[in-house]
């Protein structure tokens, strides 16, 4: 790998960070990972960058492929890079709708009980935008329609968490 010194005002210039990093890398996205994974997250208009982030590390925790559609913050962006804390060189990135195994749909209410699906591998889980939740479509052509169950008072879950806990149940039953 070769180096180059940069100026330190340059890169304070380019970072939004208060601090910003002395050291940078730089990656083709070609270099990337790709490839399927028997478990996977497939987001559905997931624009918050820090949601996107954060469940690239959940997935890279819980060794899941992610997949965007279109309308989801770009992976890449400064916010979703932070939150991912390194996860996106790791996770595979695929095309929405190209995921495998049964599909899961979360939704926050009225779905059969997370902890009560089987969840055998191949399994992807299909999570929507933080207020519009998933379209009707990609509901009725999902195998399985999920909530999580909350004993407590919120009406629903962030996306990122949602996606945390699926995957977590997954992989405590599996692994």
């Amino acid at each position: 790998m070769a180096g180059e010194t940069v100026d330190p005002v340059l890169l304070a210039a380019l970072s939004t960070l208060p601090h910003p990093a002395r050291v940078v890398a730089v990656y083709r996205t070609a270099d990337l990972p790709s490839g399927s994974r028997e478990v996977a997250l497939e987001l559905w208009r997931v624009s918050d960058p820090g949601n996107v982030g954060t469940l690239l590390r959940a997935a890279d925790a819980f060794g899941a492929a992610v997949a965007l559609s279109p309308g989801c913050a770009d992976p890449l962006g400064p916010k979703a890079l932070r939150a991912s804390v390194g996860a996106v060189f790791r996770v595979p990135l695929v095309p929405f709708g190209q995921t495998s195994g049964e599909r899961v749909a979360l939704v926050p209410r009225g779905g059969q009980p997370l902890h009560e699906l089987e969840l055998a591998a191949p399994v992807t889980f299909l999570l929507g935008a933080e207020r519009e939740g998933l379209p009707e479509d990609l509901v009725a052509q999902s195998n399985y329609v999920a909530t999580i169950a909350t004993p407590g008072a919120a009406e629903s879950l962030n996306v990122a968490t949602a996606g945390a806990i699926a995957l977590y149940e997954r992989s405590r039953r599996h692994s």
